[in-house]
């Protein structure tokens, strides 16, 4: 069992923001269609599976090293925060095997940094299908998901004034938040 921490490890704050980064980047180049297996999106594949190859070792140094003690909320808040970041880990997970598959099912070569990978399925004729359709919503959410974790954040540092955003920032010297904010 690890102590907590005021702040999380500069290691999961930087897998952090590259996993913003890459997830904003894939929903900006995405493209969907048939016409996908003549111009595939290589940006939009390298982006998503950039977002996979992050999460991998955000899980390990998060589930390793000390976390921040939670800030004292409601046990409400606190189970939706704990289900808001599951379901942005599962997304963050779910979405690139999804396109993955769905790229495969299209009959599109995936390559990642130069590396091919395997047909997770045999192309089909027609639509891809249903996992293709989950993945194309599944980015539109995670988005929004994003988004309202954001929100969120801004709202504990600003309203709360509990140092939420030093906890996850690079900067050391961030104002721990407003004295007398409430934790």
């Amino acid at each position: 069992m690890t102590t907590p921490s005021a702040r999380h490890s500069t290691g999961l704050v930087v897998l952090h923001w590259l996993s913003a980064l890459a997830v904003l980047g894939a929903w900006l180049t995405a493209e969907g269609g048939r016409g996908m297996a003549e111009n595939p999106p290589i940006l939009h594949f390298t982006l998503g599976l950039a977002v996979l190859a992050l999460v991998l070792p955000r899980l390990v140094l998060r589930l390793a090293g000390p976390a921040p003690a939670p800030v004292a909320q409601s046990a409400l808040l606190d189970r939706a925060a704990k289900a808001g970041h599951g379901l942005l880990y599962l997304l963050l997970i779910a979405l690139p095997l999804t396109g993955w598959y769905a790229a495969s099912r299209l009959g599109v070569d995936v390559a990642f940094l130069g590396l091919h990978l395997p047909a997770l399925t045999q192309p089909v004729e027609g639509r891809p299908g249903l996992i293709a359709d989950l993945h194309e919503n599944g980015g539109t959410l995670i988005l929004i998901l994003a988004g309202l974790h954001g929100l969120m954040a801004l709202w504990h540092q600003f309203v709360l004034g509990d140092g939420t955003l030093a906890r996850m920032s690079l900067r050391r010297n961030l104002p721990e938040g407003r004295p007398g904010g409430r934790s």
